[in-house]
């Protein structure tokens, strides 16, 4: 591994965000493409999107949560790399990764026989908690494989270095559009049609794929070996865990505002429910998207912060929030011009895709303020700035999201309630951050 001259240029952010762009989608893209494909099955239709939707929701929020130790490793890597000091953490790597295999293997041994307790907390009832019981207990095993090869995406952005991931992430959607075709619908005469279990296995190939990609670029390009694991801890082993304890429950708000959202969505009924499974698998696809220049000021702010190079950081910040705020006005006027083209590609039940008519433009509205947040959260995950984060979500979840959707939810706004709530969510972390952005760099 060797030491970067600190500098920073548009060419160095977009050399990393638009890999990390697409690395970051690949993950909702595999729900995204789950639901699609679900959503134009012949036999109970809405019923299995639901499912898949809850499922996907209770996923993200467990793979948010743990992924946060991805943004502790590239954090550490990244000082260290601006520090010129990447010798000394070596020997954590290995560790750091075996830790992210027990952890997947843990949560999969604690929640899979949980299931179909977990998915009555959704609401879900009959045939919605059958469907999703045995789609999630497929699906959550691979937490394991996901949590390894987040761990070693984190190794690689804190090396500046998205690339990789990009290769890696891409090609695990690619297999799981193709197998989902297949394995969902079947293939006559040679593969039965699996419906929502299909969609489960295909994604758990196609994770199975990043993880071998991301093994052979990190055998080949770094120093890092699974098998040099020391058994004496790292002395950095305790920050990181720390540091990603911090950043779990900072995730553990924003997954509390998406279950409240599913909670509220079902008990408009299935159809409501069903319409908010495709508008939150979009607002995530949208969000991994825009992150992407959010990765790029994680590991770029990280290796500026280890060289204290304030007039750069300012640059990055500057820079990053206008590409963001560019690309998700971009994608929002796309969408608007594509509105009834969209909804059709996700269902063809009427009463579905009336309401998602009536509610899609707000998902479209909130994408600009959505850069700005994902922009500075990414900054100050690359500073290590986790427990300012942590108290900042709570306190939004707690005083700006849950209130908002009570007041919207009691005047029979519905689903403009739950979005509305979102919209708002979203606006205080942009604005909080920017200001304590500004005022940070004053303080270096």
């Amino acid at each position: 591994m060797v030491s970067a001259p600190v500098s920073i240029t548009s060419k160095t952010i977009l050399k990393l965000a638009i890999p990390a762009i697409i690395a970051g989608i690949a993950e909702p893209l595999i729900s995204l493409t789950d639901v699609a494909f679900i959503g134009n099955i012949k036999q109970d239709a809405a019923a299995s999107l639901l499912a898949v939707g809850l499922v996907g929701s209770f996923l993200s929020a467990i793979i948010w949560t743990l992924a946060q130790t991805k943004t502790s490793i590239s954090s550490i890597v990244s000082n260290a790399l601006g520090s010129q000091k990447l010798a000394s953490i070596e020997s954590l790597l290995p560790q750091a990764i075996w830790l992210n295999v027990a952890l997947g293997l843990l949560i999969y041994l604690i929640t899979a026989p949980l299931a179909y307790h977990i998915f009555t907390l959704y609401n879900a009832h009959n045939l919605v908690l059958e469907l999703s019981v045995s789609y999630y207990q497929v699906r959550a095993l691979g937490f394991p494989l996901t949590l390894s090869t987040f761990a070693i995406f984190g190794i690689f952005r804190g090396l500046q270095n998205t690339s990789w991931a990009m290769i890696a992430s891409l090609s695990g959607a690619l297999v799981n559009i193709a197998l989902d075709y297949v394995l969902i619908y079947g293939v006559q005469n040679i593969v039965p049609a699996m419906g929502v279990m299909g969609a489960a296995y295909a994604s758990l190939i196609a994770q199975l794929v990043m993880l071998a990609i991301a093994l052979y670029y990190l055998y080949k390009h770094t120093a890092v070996r699974l098998g040099a694991l020391q058994l004496k801890p790292h002395a950095l082993l305790i920050y990181h865990v720390r540091l990603t304890t911090n950043f779990f429950l900072r995730t553990l708000a924003i997954n509390a505002a998406i279950f409240l959202s599913y909670r509220f969505a079902s008990g408009y009924g299935k159809t409501a429910g069903a319409t908010h499974a495709i508008l939150m698998n979009i607002w995530l696809f949208f969000s991994f998207f825009v992150d992407g220049f959010a990765n790029a000021g994680n590991a770029i702010g990280g290796r500026l912060l280890g060289s204290k190079d304030v007039v750069a950081l300012r640059y990055l910040g500057k820079k990053t929030v206008i590409y963001g705020v560019g690309v998700a006005t971009a994608l929002s006027v796309i969408c608007f011009c594509g509105y009834m083209f969209i909804g059709n590609q996700f269902t063809k039940d009427p009463a579905i895709l009336g309401l998602f008519m009536g509610s899609f433009w707000l998902v479209l509205v909130m994408q600009p303020i959505n850069a700005v947040a994902f922009v500075y959260d990414g900054i100050f995950k690359g500073w290590g700035e986790a427990a300012y984060l942590r108290n900042l979500l709570f306190a939004l979840t707690l005083l700006v999201f849950v209130p908002t959707l009570l007041i919207l939810d009691y005047f029979q706004f519905e689903l403009l309630a739950i979005w509305g709530a979102f919209t708002l969510w979203m606006l205080g972390r942009a604005v909080v951050l920017a200001i304590k952005f500004q005022s940070r760099l004053q303080a270096l």
